[in-house]
């Protein structure tokens, strides 16, 4: 059958390296180092940063985020390991550069992108949207499909991104809208268009186990620990990154009681359920991401998350299956819990923040445009990209084949009948 061709032999090497020469072109042009003369202007802030105001062990915490925290976090399908973790590595280490290009393309320097820690900050901040995009078509695209969305998301988030920093003058420090919503909705865009009728009543492998769920707890814990750089990395230095520090740390604290509350509440004799505890113990790290530098009182970044951790749950339990089953959305990871309620909740927050004067120089219906803004290019955005992945030769896996990866890795044949003899185990004892 031609529409799933998945040999990758020839396909995806003739991309990834067609890619990568592209690149390495570009940069030859355009790419040098910061001679410590510019005074870069930071695309999420209205402040001028001077480049030794960056700080370097900040872009190493997002960079945990990115690679481990990011990928663990989509480990717990139970025979998707190998993609989780290996299909994140490789579309963060080729969104990083494409990110650096396309968003320095706005920063130009003598016809020069300079490149600072603030750019390679964010850099990873373009590939975050990208990965979050991911976790919604988790399991049903191929390698060739990815590359292609991050060619194609990173390239409208940066003309997003700048819209909303440079034109709008709005504030998102820790990017609730350009980052989370915009890549929630844009992967739910594209899972739309790519909806499978096949998998309509669910699919053997689109489950987890008991490890391959405790390889995901690894990811949460990482973005949990780290989520404070992420959303400081490129406040002002000193008191307003500390305020940011503070404020991620107290939503995401009260954002995890609340989730394990309400996880208990809807479960079955109370019990937790592991989805929820890996994703919506992160959602006040999102919500308070657009206000994190703003003076909203530790009580106020408390209550963003205490709110977050709510909503997170109660989509992963109600929501999710409304959106598969009445709007054809099949969304793997739930990014619509975790990063796309959170994500306006944050977009909202920072609205009333700004219009209580939590924020010298802030514009409430500027801010109402970067969220609206964000919105409109991830929904638009992600269906045009939906239809380019869609066409019949990028590889994409036939129904029978999704959510597992001997489609596209090398495994030991040890492995193979050792996961069988589990599973007919499995089905005796029920």
């Amino acid at each position: 059958m031609p529409a799933y061709a998945t040999n990758m032999r020839m396909k995806f090497p003739i991309v990834a390296l067609a890619l990568e020469i592209v690149i390495i072109i570009l940069f030859a042009v355009f790419v040098t180092y910061d001679d410590g003369k510019s005074h870069g202007h930071d695309p999420h802030s209205n402040a001028t940063h001077h480049e030794e105001d960056a700080p370097l062990p900040n872009s190493l915490d997002v960079h945990v985020m990115i690679f481990i925290g990011f990928g663990f976090l989509m480990t717990f399908l139970k025979r998707y390991g190998f993609s989780s973790v290996g299909f994140n590595l490789l579309l963060a280490a080729f969104g990083l550069q494409w990110g650096l290009l396309t968003q320095g393309l706005w920063h130009l320097e003598d016809g020069k992108i300079k490149v600072t820690i603030f750019k390679i900050i964010n850099a990873d901040f373009s590939t975050a949207t990208v990965l979050i995009s991911f976790g919604a078509v988790l399991g049903k695209t191929s390698p060739v499909q990815l590359l292609i969305m991050t060619v194609l998301e990173i390239s409208l988030f940066s003309i997003n991104e700048h819209l909303v920093a440079q034109i709008f003058k709005a504030n998102d420090v820790g990017a609730s809208m350009i980052i989370h919503a915009f890549g929630a909705y844009f992967g739910l865009a594209v899972a739309r268009v790519l909806y499978r009728p096949g998998l309509r009543n669910g699919h053997d492998n689109d489950g987890s186990v008991y490890h391959s769920d405790l390889f995901a707890m690894i990811g949460t814990v990482f973005l949990w620990m780290f989520w404070p750089s992420f959303n400081s990395a490129i406040a002002d230095p000193g008191l307003t990154q500390l305020t940011a520090v503070i404020n991620t740390y107290l939503s995401l604290a009260a954002c995890v009681l609340s989730a394990y509350a309400i996880s208990s509440l809807v479960e079955h004799k109370g019990k937790l359920d592991m989805v929820h505890i890996q994703n919506a113990t992160l959602a006040g790290g999102v919500a308070v991401g657009t206000c994190a530098d703003m003076a909203i009182g530790p009580y106020g970044a408390m209550l963003i998350g205490f709110v977050a951790g709510i909503i997170s749950t109660v989509g992963f339990k109600y929501l999710t299956p409304i959106l598969a089953s009445n709007l054809g959305i099949q969304d793997t990871c739930g990014v619509h819990n975790l990063h796309g309620m959170p994500g306006i909740l944050g977009g909202l927050a920072g609205i009333v923040a700004v219009a209580l004067g939590k924020k010298e120089g802030g514009d409430a219906a500027m801010q109402a445009a970067a969220l609206a803004s964000s919105l409109g290019f991830a929904l638009v955005g992600g269906a045009i990209t939906g239809f380019i992945m869609k066409l019949p030769f990028w590889g994409q896996p036939p129904d029978q084949n999704c959510y597992d990866d001997s489609i596209y890795w090398e495994e030991e044949e040890h492995e193979e009948s050792l996961a069988h003899a589990d599973h007919s185990k499995n089905k005796a004892e029920v």
